[in-house]
């Protein structure tokens, strides 16, 4: 926790004296706090910037969470004595949302929030928000639901994804061209693998050849296998590539087609478990894709 207090300080008034001062501590104790962190959590936070310090992209990250934390923690004495949040809440979610990330999640929500009754199911279609089946939805689209209310989630970059065995087996791929000696995985049909390819520049590599699947998780455990390499996203990848399952050879990415949306009936969207939902739904993904994968133009 002092750790934490000087960290927050630190970052909060860009200045390791003035962190000191604030906290009736001394300059090195704020540093020895600084340097302790660090060491922890094996990343650095913060870095000399003229007489004062700026922190790194993930010390910003970071930074945020402990706020958050901090913050939480200084506002438990008053929830205290706040009546629990009851109810049910039924979710609608995109299938490769809700197994590769809502649900690695939830249980976070559950544990906040535990007299909510939820209920996740998943749509016939990415931009179905209709029916009696669901509370709120986590649509795949454009945002273009009438006469419904629809905040926009996050957007994803797409990128190729393969498992470190494949890697070796290939003997390494040192430029996209070298995709020639891969079995390209596909989702439904070749259109990530032609939009990636054209943006990166590639010839002699044919977007249509390769193994078609119809569903998600069958192409991601094709690429795990060392079937093959996928396009993938944050999303979908994320927990693979911070597991090792899964490298990123190339940094070139490509936008997607459409965006993550939430979406509601107007009349629904100020029930207290569809508020507290939202505010968890944004803040964890804030959180969770910011530490998913490294910056653009990085190879795990």
């Amino acid at each position: 926790m002092n750790a934490l207090r000087a960290f927050e300080a630190a970052a909060r008034l860009g200045s390791v004296s003035r962190a000191a001062g604030e906290l009736n501590l001394t300059r090195s104790a704020i540093s020895h706090q600084l340097r302790l962190l660090e060491q922890d959590l094996e990343v650095k936070l913060v870095k000399r910037e003229g007489r004062g310090i700026a922190l790194t992209a993930a010390g910003r990250r970071y930074a945020r969470q402990v706020e958050r934390a901090l913050r939480l923690l200084r506002e438990r004495p008053a929830a205290v004595d706040m009546p629990a949040l009851t109810g049910s809440l039924a979710i609608s979610c995109v299938p490769g949302f809700a197994s590769f990330w809502l649900c690695r999640q939830i249980g976070d929500f559950h544990a906040t929030y535990p007299d909510i009754q939820l209920r996740i199911v998943t749509p016939r279609a990415l931009g179905d928000v209709v029916g009696p089946a669901a509370d709120i939805y986590i649509a795949f689209g454009h945002g273009d639901w009438p006469d419904r209310w629809v905040e926009h989630l996050t957007g994803l970059e797409f990128f190729p994804a393969c498992s470190p065995g494949l890697l070796n087996k290939v003997g390494g791929l040192n430029t996209p061209e070298d995709l020639a000696r891969c079995t390209l995985l596909h989702l439904v049909d070749p259109t990530d693998w032609r939009r990636w390819l054209a943006a990166a520049r590639v010839r002699g590599v044919d977007p249509d050849g390769g193994v078609m699947f119809s569903d998600i998780h069958l192409a991601m455990s094709a690429a795990m296998a060392g079937q093959g390499i996928i396009i993938g996203d944050a999303l979908v990848c994320g927990e693979a590539l911070r597991q090792g399952h899964l490298i990123r050879p190339f940094a070139q990415t490509v936008s997607g087609t459409g965006d993550y949306y939430l979406v509601a009936e107007h009349d629904v969207v100020d029930r207290p478990e569809i508020v507290v939902f939202q505010t968890w739904l944004r803040d964890r993904l804030t959180e969770d894709l910011g530490t998913m994968l490294p910056p653009k133009g990085q190879t795990p």
